[in-house]
């Protein structure tokens, strides 16, 4: 191949969300376009993360409709979770997702290089793979190198009893008792997966809260959902110490902080994911780092001319939709576009537990250090009001966080499939709507939708099914 072959105008190392996104983009716009991929075209959100997370959590709520179905006047049996089967399917989902990205890629000309990438010039990366080495240059690079799992020091993962996400996904049982540490998005996911198929299910998190990120309501609302299913949360405790036993068939003993022990089959170490930077060349190449992250401007800027960072490795929210979108964004700019910025408050976060919490915009804590404890309205709907969440039996609510006088600056979600909500959520927010711009928005009967209908009716001082 000439070497003029290897000289792209946009050279992206990691083919995950934010790095095919922007191939895609830059594709588009008529630029060349070079992808760098050690592993799978789709990254950790297709093979190791949201996919298959998504489609195990599909799974469990199937085994509780199952369990319940009597109670809705359906006559089914639950006999258990066939495990090997569970994983056919999510392989399955993976499998048709990933063939379609591939046939995608190739239709836009995008040159798709296997092996390990480093970069090795400011405009440079060599790549390391089954056919030898090659080395391919870019008038613009775009590091999009993803993440992985954050363990912690001195507990040892063994793949079979302490686990990272990455195992948990390939397990090939379902444990009968699971620790899981950590009470973020992850171990939360996990934790209502199991405990749906069985698991006696203990979570230990170190803060005050599981889901700290998210508003307060929400987190105390899913502490109260999970303890009526059987999951006992450790909040404010730290692990000690771990170690693994051969009696009894195997497990962990783990000790925590307040000195007590607890015993289960596994361990799943789930304290969020880590940037994957380490020895890939950045610092050599003038890339500053910090604490492994990749130090971008508002624009996705590295410190180095015409090099970029997205996803994963910029510090800020660890989503596959947020490195998608600053892929796009950084191929628009590339291409001579004028994007424009992303807000980072506006990206939509879901966790995909039973029930489900979601949100979008500042939390009523957040909105009060920026406005003020005066500055500030809310306003909380209970989804028993709403006609669809009695159909499906779930609790929750809509929380509104308004500006006085002002627009709705972040909306808080709890109860089944309110996931589904957020993009209507998100639109309020980027629209920076007041209630009065949306309370004559019509909403299908019976939706959930509805639930946002009601709840800006009420902020806007109309309430119908609402006290006011």
């Amino acid at each position: 191949m000439a070497d003029g072959d290897n000289e792209v105008d946009v050279l992206i190392l990691g083919a995950g969300s934010g790095g095919y996104a922007c191939a895609l983009r830059a594709a588009q716009l008529g630029l060349s376009v070079a992808l760098v991929e050690q592993s799978k075209l789709g990254g950790t959100c297709l093979h190791v993360g949201c996919i298959p997370t998504k489609a195990l959590l599909h799974a469990a709520e199937i085994a509780d409709a199952t369990r319940e179905a009597e109670s809705f006047g359906v006559l089914a049996k639950y006999d258990g979770v066939d495990a090997a089967g569970v994983l056919a399917y999510a392989d399955g989902v993976v499998s048709r997702l990933f063939k379609g990205l591939t046939g995608l890629v190739k239709s836009r000309g995008i040159r798709v290089v296997e092996g390990r990438g480093t970069l090795t010039g400011s405009h440079e990366v060599t790549v390391e793979g089954a056919d030898g080495t090659v080395t391919l240059t870019g008038r613009n690079v775009v590091l999009a190198t993803g993440s992985t799992p954050r363990l912690i020091p001195g507990i040892e993962i063994d793949g079979t009893r302490v686990l990272t996400s990455d195992d948990a996904l390939r397990l090939d049982r379902v444990p009968r008792s699971a620790i899981v540490l950590g009470g973020g998005v992850i171990g939360c996911e996990f934790a209502s997966v199991w405990r749906s198929f069985g698991t006696e299910v203990t979570i230990v998190e170190a803060l005050p809260r599981l889901l700290p990120p998210e508003d307060a309501a929400s987190s105390a609302a899913l502490e109260r959902a999970f303890r009526k299913r059987g999951i006992t949360s450790r909040t404010g405790t730290s692990v000690t110490g771990v170690t693994t036993s051969d009696e009894d068939g195997g497990g962990v003993v783990v000790t925590l902080s307040d000195d007590t022990e607890l015993r289960a089959d596994v361990l799943l170490v789930a304290v969020g994911r880590g940037p994957r930077t380490e020895g890939l060349g950045y610092e050599e190449q003038g890339v500053t780092l910090d604490r492994g992250f990749v130090t971008v401007d508002d624009h996705c800027r590295t410190g180095v001319d015409g090099v970029w960072a997205v996803g994963d490795i910029v510090p800020g929210l660890q989503l596959a939709h947020r490195g998608f979108q600053q892929g796009i964004y950084v191929a628009e700019q590339i291409g001579g576009l004028d994007p424009r910025p992303i807000d980072e408050r506006g990206i939509p976060r879901v966790t995909y537990s039973r029930p489900e919490v979601a949100s979008v915009g500042l939390t009523e804590e957040q909105a009060k250090e920026q406005y003020g404890d005066d500055g500030v309205a809310t306003l909380t709907y209970d989804l028993a009001g709403n006609g669809r969440s009695q159909i499906l039996r779930t609790q929750g609510f809509v929380k509104l966080v308004r500006e006085v006088d002002g627009p709705v600056v972040g909306v808080h979600l709890v109860g089944e499939r309110v996931g589904e909500l957020i993009g209507e959520a998100q639109l309020v927010y980027g629209w920076e709507a007041h209630p009065d711009d949306v309370a004559p928005l019509v909403h299908a009967h019976p939706t959930q939708h509805e639930a946002l209908g009601e709840a800006f009716l009420a902020l806007a001082g109309k309430p119908l099914h609402t006290h006011s």
